[in-house]
């Protein structure tokens, strides 16, 4: 089922937005991405008409959403929940295991095929091969070698992209913790997303009477669709004139 605007209650929903492949294109580096010309200052006022209760849920690292969005600093979740800013502005990061081990099995890959990528983040390694797609599935082999060498870790599949991620949280979990909390306690959960990573969020907030969007195609379990970021920009628009 696709969207319309009235589906949408400022007064009693709150709004969980993935980044990557959402609200951004994706781009063949995590570097590349561009903003949409008017997104910061959409996100500003939307997050004004909804009392604050407006986050960013995202694979990336605090630090890499607070320079897209700068001057921004509302609430967000990083790498998968592992790092959080609540809407008050305090950050929790969770004890995650070290990386180190991992980084030295898969350097060996990385150093072989220059079209590979391997980025460190707070308790995970993402390695991707969007600019080497044929090399999927020796990806695939050198990531789950490296993890059945270590523990406390396990693997999400991306487009394009592998990732080895401290086992203790996802982005289901990241948006409970939001909604335990002011000023989205109460509310209704939104959560959009347009990857296998963002499934988590689709199952946490459907499973509390809230509602999930996928962005573009691909199976999932979200109840509503949009065809890509272009799609939502304009309907996050649509939702901002609403409240004009």
């Amino acid at each position: 089922m696709f969207l319309r605007n009235r589906d949408f209650d400022f007064a009693t929903d709150a709004l969980f937005l993935d980044f990557d492949g959402t609200l951004v294109d994706l781009a063949l580096q995590p570097d590349g991405v561009v903003l949409p010309v008017g997104l910061i200052a959409l996100l500003s006022r939307l997050q004004q008409s909804i009392g604050g209760a407006l986050a960013v849920v995202s694979g990336r690292p605090l630090s890499q959403l607070d320079h897209y969005l700068t001057p921004l600093r509302f609430a967000a979740a990083g790498v998968h929940g592992l790092e959080r800013r609540d809407a008050q502005g305090e950050v929790i990061a969770l004890p995650v295991p070290d990386t180190a081990e991992l980084l030295q099995q898969l350097k060996p890959l990385v150093e072989r095929y220059p079209g590979l990528l391997l980025e460190r983040k707070y308790g995970a390694l993402a390695l991707h091969y969007r600019k080497a797609p044929d090399l999927q599935q020796t990806c695939i082999d050198a990531m789950q070698h490296a993890l059945s060498q270590v523990s406390g870790f396990t693997l999400l599949r991306g487009k394009m992209v592998l990732e080895a991620k401290a086992a203790i949280a996802d982005k289901g979990g990241a948006v409970a913790a939001f909604m335990a909390e002011a000023p989205f306690f109460g509310r209704r959960p939104w959560f959009i997303g347009d990857d296998m990573t963002d499934e988590a969020g689709f199952s946490r907030v459907q499973e509390s009477g809230g509602i999930g969007v996928k962005i573009g195609v691909g199976s999932s379990q979200a109840q509503r669709r949009l065809e890509s970021p272009a799609a939502l920009l304009a309907w996050l628009s649509g939702l901002n004139a609403s409240t004009r």
